[in-house]
């Protein structure tokens, strides 16, 4: 067995389950020190600078302590592509990619032609960025209340060469004047969506390191859902389209306070667990 991979695995072993200990292992040598699967699976060694061994046990040592590995690295994949990621914006998950590449599906089918996409809580930019690039005929923005998150949102973008228009907004208020022309075309939004009162539970990597801002949805986990459906149908128009990541049982939750306020075609769909994970609609009523 590669030494150096032994050496991560052996420290993380007490902290994690063991298959999840292999997969970080792995992720830190290929992602910070330049090893393949090949070379790890082969036993290949290399040498360590000085430098290199400090910056390898910094890294056992916060990995240990639960903080997450995609904020270890700096980094995190989503869709095919990386992004900078950091404390302050939520580490992007498979989830939201199925929400993302369902958007990209759909619009690449039987979409507009031009379409104006809004992302609602944009945290590291990972939709927003991921639907201007492989939507190019798009009019993508984006926005977040966090300054941190958008400065990140914006390197991401930067990095990438995304067209993103990233904007700064509570999307618990109305949206602002400069927001109401043109209507979008698609909203979509991973919003904050954790119960409060489910935050003091969760595993230590996500309650002690991820901003609170992006998990707590207020008592029952829908405070978002229902600022959105109330303030934000107002920038959309017949036909427009909203399109909700949500948590676990609150698919339905979320199609009723849909529907409540005019929208229709309304679907549910699966994550790849098979958890109803994905709440979309198409806006019937006139403003």
């Amino acid at each position: 067995m590669n030494a150096s991979f032994k050496y991560i695995f052996d420290k993380l072993s007490t902290a994690y389950p063991e298959r999840e200990a292999r997969a970080i292992a792995r992720l830190v040598l290929e992602t910070r020190f330049g090893l393949t699967q090949v070379d790890i699976c082969m036993g290949r060694e290399r040498t360590f600078s000085l430098e290199e061994r400090r910056d390898l046990e910094n890294i056992v040592k916060r990995l240990s302590q639960k903080e997450p590995v995609q904020y270890v690295l700096g980094q995190a994949d989503f869709c095919g592509r990386t992004f900078s990621v950091a404390p302050g914006v939520l580490v992007p998950r498979p989830e939201t990619e199925e929400l993302t590449k369902w958007i990209i599906r759909d619009e690449k089918e039987s979409g507009f032609s031009l379409p104006c996409i809004l992302d609602i809580g944009t945290g590291s930019g990972c939709i927003a960025i991921t639907l201007s690039q492989e939507l190019p005929q798009a009019q993508v923005s984006a926005i977040d209340i966090s300054p941190q998150a958008l400065a990140i949102a914006r390197e991401n973008a930067k990095r990438l060469g995304a067209a993103v228009d990233f904007r700064q907004q509570d999307v618990l208020d109305s949206p602002s004047k400069g927001q109401d022309s043109p209507l979008w075309d698609i909203i979509v939004s991973n919003p904050p969506y954790i119960p409060s009162g489910d935050i003091p539970g969760l595993d230590a990597s996500v309650r002690d390191y991820e901003p609170h801002m992006a998990l707590d949805g207020g008592a029952d986990g829908l405070d978002f859902y229902r600022a959105i459906c109330a303030h934000w149908r107002s920038v959309l128009h017949p036909g427009s389209r909203l399109c909700f990541e949500v948590g676990i049982g609150q698919a339905d939750d979320v199609l009723r306070l849909m529907r409540s306020v005019g929208f229709g075609d309304l679907e549910i769909l699966p994550d790849p667990a098979g958890i109803p994970r994905v709440v979309l609609g198409d806006l019937y009523q006139e403003i």
